[in-house]
């Protein structure tokens, strides 16, 4: 089931969205982090219809999620330029993930400028996969990943950076929900320092959106995950999203508990 096809297939009433999680949009014994804090922003959108445009998202993967699993969200604030909306994704009466959204209206600034160009890499068409054929979780099915730059997962590798080219396997919408859902793609950029699969897990994820709507030509972005340090257990690493244009459109902050 793709993404679009599941969103069509939940309700929202009572101001509460529900749907079930097929197994294909698993990831181990949980949802895909993409898609549970996508259906967050999408509880907060259907909920309160006249939000202006979204600016940052910060999601917390609190427990495991599957099966069926609503969705509901409070208004925390209305300001003059942001409001602030809380949004929990639940499943088995117990949060499985909370977002917290801001979203403001645009103003005039006397900064209009990107700090952070695009690096000059191959097209995903010239790029080859992310991982062999029937590899990786259920959900990565879903998605078409292509690696233009850095070593594949698991590979024994020094690096601790990637870059991916990715889009919707079998098309979406240019929601932001669905890009949300997309942005979450990349494995820890550690993970191709594995010599053997072993557990991970995202435990926050922080993301800022620097345009009101992010578009792009054929459904590609390019995806940047960087890790600052892997210490204790856990992975610190920041993530940026281009558009096939070269427009800086995500910038954003993960941590991530491993298990190798």
């Amino acid at each position: 089931m793709t993404y679009s096809l599941l969103l069509d297939s939940a309700s929202f009433a009572d101001e509460r969205l529900s749907l079930t999680i097929p197994e294909n949009w698993m990831q181990g014994r949980t949802t895909y982090g993409g898609l549970s804090a996508a259906l967050c922003l999408e509880t907060a959108q259907r909920t309160f219809t006249d939000l202006p445009p979204l600016r940052s998202a910060n999601i917390a993967f609190i427990g495991p999620a599957g099966g069926p699993v609503e969705g509901r969200a409070k208004l925390l604030r209305r300001g003059k330029s942001v409001t602030f909306v809380e949004a929990d994704i639940a499943s088995d009466k117990a949060i499985a993930t909370r977002g917290v959204f801001a979203f403001g209206g645009a103003r005039e600034s006397a900064l209009e400028r990107s700090f952070t160009p695009m690096p000059a890499l191959p097209a995903p068409e010239h790029c080859g996969p992310l991982m062999p054929e029937g590899f990786g979780p259920a959900f990565a099915r879903h998605f078409e990943a292509h690696l233009a730059k850095g070593a594949r997962p698991i590979s024994g590798a020094d690096g601790h950076e990637l870059f991916i080219w990715v889009r919707h396997k079998e098309g979406s919408d240019d929601s932001l929900p669905a890009l949300l859902a997309l942005a979450d793609i990349p494995p820890p950029a550690v993970l191709p320092m594995f010599t053997k699969p072993a557990p991970i897990s995202s435990m926050t994820w922080m993301v800022n959106f620097l345009t009101d709507r992010p578009t792009t030509r054929d459904g590609w972005w390019l995806l940047q995950s960087r890790a600052d340090n892997a210490s204790q257990g856990y992975s610190s690493q920041d993530m940026l999203v281009w558009n096939r244009d070269g427009d800086l459109v995500v910038a954003g902050r993960q941590s991530i508990a491993i298990f190798f």
